[in-house]
């Protein structure tokens, strides 16, 4: 039992705090969070990160929390750090499987969706194609590192047990929510205004021969149309989407390092404070 005697309380408290942290991001954010992944191997995951990342920690002063009461607002605290790191790129994403919905529904294949096992539903075919891609594409620049590179700066803005949260990650959020519509509907653009120029020609001519059995050529004609534009339009949807990673990055850690520049901004205004009075 001389183990025991060993324990060193406080470093525990800050792995725990450490690993909360690092788990919000396994459970929502992109390749780390994916429900194709199994539990076991992103817990595993979340407790290696941990274990690598609190040495790094050893020298931050955490206030012994006392109760369960407020070591549950610790907890609390360090797992919405990681979940607005995952969640602001899932954000991202949901705004690519935009496009491949407007893109789906207008080209008449609403009735090809398919199982997504990380929405628990079905969704578009184009909306399961573009999320792949863009996965790909995410992957390929390194997005993932860029993530995990954000996740260890916020051990500098935000200490673990520090109870610090950011006032201005509401704001941030509904400005990515924005950015995300904004990016699926710059993806869909091209197949969508293709595919309204289709049906145009078809009302056109359904109005000129009315004979003509209208349904049953468009429907076909939309498919065809809706596929050859997507085919053609891929590259740019995963242009667009590259092009808006690094910015919901950064808006992302401009959000989290707030409280760092607050406290920043106190210590200064401290510091000419007592400048003025020994003045």
């Amino acid at each position: 039992m001389d183990w025991l005697r060993e324990f060193n309380v406080e470093k525990f408290l800050l792995f725990t705090l450490v690993l909360t942290r690092v788990s919000g991001l396994t459970m929502t954010a992109p390749i780390y969070g994916a429900k194709d992944v199994p539990m076991q191997v992103r817990a595993l995951l979340a407790v290696a990160l941990a274990l690598l990342i609190t040495p790094t920690q050893w020298g931050v002063a955490i206030e012994y929390p006392g109760t369960m009461l407020n070591y549950a607002v610790f907890i609390a605290g360090e797992l919405f750090v990681g979940l607005c790191l995952g969640l602001g790129i899932v954000v991202l994403f949901s705004g690519i499987q935009l496009a491949g919905g407007l893109i789906g529904r207008i080209g008449g294949l609403a009735l090809a969706d398919v199982f997504d096992p990380n929405a628990e539903a079905e969704i578009p075919l184009f909306s399961r194609l573009l999320f792949l891609v863009t996965m790909a594409v995410f992957v390929c620049i390194g997005g993932h590192r860029i993530v995990m590179a954000g996740l260890l700066d916020t051990f500098t803005t935000i200490p673990p047990g520090s109870g610090a949260i950011p006032t201005s990650i509401a704001e941030t959020f509904v400005v990515l929510v924005q950015e995300s519509f904004v990016l699926g509907v710059r993806a869909a653009a091209p197949a969508v205004a293709a595919l309204l120029l289709s049906l145009l020609v078809l009302g056109s001519i359904a109005r000129t021969l009315p004979q003509l059995n209208i349904l049953m050529v468009g429907l076909g004609l939309n498919s065809m149309l809706a596929f050859a534009t997507f085919s053609l339009t891929i590259g740019a949807a995963a242009w667009v989407f590259q092009e808006q990673i690094e910015p919901t990055m950064a808006a992302l850690l401009e959000a989290l390092h707030a409280p760092l520049r607050t406290e920043w901004m106190l210590s200064r205004m401290k510091e000419e404070g007592g400048r003025r009075k020994d003045e």
